[in-house]
């Protein structure tokens, strides 16, 4: 059977709910639902009151996104996807890797303050017990984290040409992990307001800067010319 009477027949309906750009409608729709799962959490999530807050008939939220998981999904993609392009233009641009990993510091502070760290951290955690809200999470998340390694290849190619090698057993993907891993856990400690781990992080991420500022000023010094007293010799 087509399913085609069934598609006009859900066009014609949104139709005469839509008080305008269907576009727009949907931009209101998922700005209103990322401002109440970052509030208020996805268990506390209500179609209704998205839709109230959109200033749209709740029906309009099904029509577009056909499910809660859905919608949630597509508010994580319209800031991730924004996010990863700006993460991994900050890898390929110019700079040390101190300059990149403060950078990175730098991205984490504005997410947290703008929401997307508990928007993330709320859909990790219904994933738990919600199967297919983890099969769409997941795939964003390991995206992030081969964003990680791919930058962590360059940095050891980059050292390695310079070089310095890794010690063993330590490789691009240890250390990516490492990371990654670290970086999941500060964020729920944030989101936690656990004070004495939010010290401890902040100190970890000072002891990697310094790390990286030492690597940086080796780089550095190996690229100048020998001295005039060092090529008399």
């Amino acid at each position: 059977m087509s399913a085609e009477p069934e598609v006009r027949r859900r066009r014609s309906a949104a139709s005469q709910l839509h008080d305008g750009d269907a576009t727009q409608t949907r931009e209101r729709i998922l700005d209103a639902a990322f401002r109440r799962l970052v509030a208020e959490g996805y268990a506390a999530l209500s179609v209704r009151e998205i839709a109230r807050d959109a200033g749209v008939n709740h029906a309009l939220i099904n029509y577009h996104f056909r499910s809660k998981d859905q919608l949630v999904i597509e508010v994580l993609d319209a800031v991730n996807q924004r996010l990863l392009a700006r993460q991994a233009s900050m890898y390929a641009g110019a700079g040390g890797f101190a300059q990149k990993w403060a950078s990175a510091r730098r991205f984490y502070e504005e997410d947290l303050r703008s929401g997307f760290v508990r928007l993330q951290a709320e859909l990790w955690a219904a994933s738990l017990s919600n199967l297919e809200l983890r099969e769409k999470f997941l795939p964003r998340l390991l995206a992030w984290k081969k964003l990680v390694l791919g930058a962590v290849r360059e940095a050891v190619e980059a050292l390695e040409a310079d070089g310095g090698s890794l010690p063993a057993p330590f490789t691009p993907e240890v250390i990516a992990c490492w990371i990654s891993e670290f970086w999941l856990g500060m964020e729920f400690a944030d989101l936690l307001g656990v004070k004495e781990e939010q010290a401890q992080h902040r100190a970890a991420l000072d002891a990697v800067q310094w790390l990286l500022e030492s690597l940086d000023a080796r780089a550095v010094a190996k690229a100048q010319p020998p001295s005039r007293a060092r090529s008399r010799r």
